[in-house]
C-alpha cells in the first residue's frame, strides 16, 4: 500500500471510529518504514502504537466505557465489557465447529480484501447447544483472536428492568456497534427469540424480537454479532436467515473429553498412571464446563492437602459427582 493510501486509510478509520483498522494501518506504516531502512523510526512508531493500544484497552476495562453519545448509565446495567485473554487454542472443539470458527476468523482478518470485491465477511453468528458446551467462551475466543473487546448483553435485564423501553435500549446497543467495533454477545437469546406466534408470549417480547430482526438485518457496522441459545427449537424461524452462520455445539465425545482433561491438568502429575479411556467413559454426558470444574476441584484438593500429585481416584469421584448432579 502506498504511503498516501495508508494515510487516507488511517484518517478514514479514525473518522469512522474503527479502532482495530486504525491500529492495523498504523502498524502497516511502521512496517513500511522498516522496509525502507528506517528501523529506529519504525521501532519508535511500533512502541507508540503498542502503548496507545494498551492504554485504550485498559481504559475500557477499568471504566467499562460504553461508546455512545448518551450517559453510560443508560446501558451499563445491561452490558458487561471486558478484554478477553483467551483464544480458540484454549478450547477443545469438534472438527466441524473448529472449521466454522476458523473460517470466521480468516474472513474477519481479511475483511478489507473481501470488501474490495463487494463481499461481506461473516460477522453474524448463531451458536446453539446445551449449557456449558463453549458458546460464551467462543465469543471471548473470537474477540481474543481479533484483538477486540467483548460486550455481553444481558437480555433478561432488557425485558424485566426496562419494560416499555426495551426497543429504545436495543437501538442504543446497535448504535454502539457503529461507534466501536467489538464482539457483541446476546446470551440466552431464546429469552427474546421465541416464536412470535406463541400464545403465552407477552407483547413486549414480540416487539423486542421484531426490533432485533430489523436492526440485525439493517446493521451497517463492522462489529461481530453473536447470539447464543440453549433452545434453538424455540427460536422464531425468521431469525435463522438473519445470521451468516449457525454453529452447533455438541457435548464432548470420548476423544474430546480426553483432550479436555489433559489440557486442564497438563501442568500436574498423577499419583498413579491415569487411564484416560476410563476417565472419558465416566465423563460421557458431561459438558465442557463440568469436566473442567471436576479437574479444578481435584487440583484444589491436591494444593490444600499439601500433596505433590493429583489423586486419580479423587478425579474419578469428582467426575461422577458432576454426572449425578447433571442427571438430577
Amino acid at each position: 500500500m502506498a504511503a498516501a493510501d495508508q494515510i487516507k486509510s488511517l484518517i478514514k478509520s479514525f473518522g469512522e471510529g474503527d479502532e482495530s483498522r486504525f491500529f492495523a494501518t498504523a502498524m502497516q506504516i511502521a512496517a513500511t518504514e522498516a522496509r525502507k531502512g528506517h528501523s529506529n523510526f519504525a521501532q519508535e512508531l511500533k512502541n507508540i502504537i503498542d502503548k496507545a493500544r494498551k492504554e485504550r484497552s485498559q481504559d475500557f476495562i477499568e471504566n467499562k466505557a460504553i461508546p455512545l453519545n448518551v450517559h453510560k448509565r443508560d446501558l451499563e446495567e445491561l452490558i458487561e465489557v471486558f478484554q478477553p485473554k483467551i483464544k480458540l487454542s484454549s478450547m477443545v472443539l469438534d472438527v466441524q465447529t473448529q472449521n466454522s470458527l476458523n473460517s470466521v476468523i480468516k474472513e474477519q482478518e481479511k475483511w478489507q480484501v473481501l470488501k474490495q470485491h463487494n463481499l461481506e465477511p461473516k460477522r453474524k453468528l448463531l451458536l446453539t447447544g446445551e449449557p456449558g458446551t463453549g458458546k460464551t467462551m467462543t465469543a471471548q475466543a473470537i474477540a481474543g483472536e481479533l484483538g477486540l473487546m467483548v460486550y455481553i448483553i444481558r437480555l433478561d435485564g432488557l425485558i424485566s428492568k426496562y419494560l416499555g423501553e426495551s426497543i429504545a435500549k436495543l437501538r442504543l446497543i446497535f448504535d454502539a456497534m457503529l461507534d466501536h467495533r467489538a464482539v457483541y454477545l446476546f446470551d440466552e437469546f431464546d429469552s427474546i427469540g421465541s416464536h412470535r406466534n406463541l400464545q403465552h408470549d407477552v407483547g413486549e417480547i414480540k416487539r423486542v424480537l421484531n426490533s432485533f430482526l430489523i436492526n440485525i438485518e439493517k446493521d451497517p457496522s463492522n462489529s461481530i454479532i453473536i447470539a447464543a441459545t440453549n433452545l434453538p427449537e424455540s427460536l422464531d424461524s425468521a431469525l435463522f436467515r438473519r445470521f451468516d452462520d449457525i454453529i452447533e455445539y455438541p457435548l464432548p465425545d470420548e476423544e474430546h473429553i480426553i483432550s479436555i482433561i489433559k489440557k486442564s491438568l497438563h501442568n500436574f502429575k498423577f499419583n498413579s498412571k491415569a487411564n484416560f479411556k476410563e476417565l472419558s467413559k465416566i465423563s460421557l454426558g458431561l459438558n465442557y464446563s463440568e469436566i473442567v470444574k471436576a479437574c479444578n476441584d481435584t487440583i484444589k484438593e491436591m494444593i490444600l492437602s499439601g500433596s505433590e500429585n493429583l489423586q486419580i481416584e479423587l478425579l474419578k469421584d469428582n467426575l461422577k459427582k458432576r454426572k449425578i448432579v447433571n442427571v438430577k
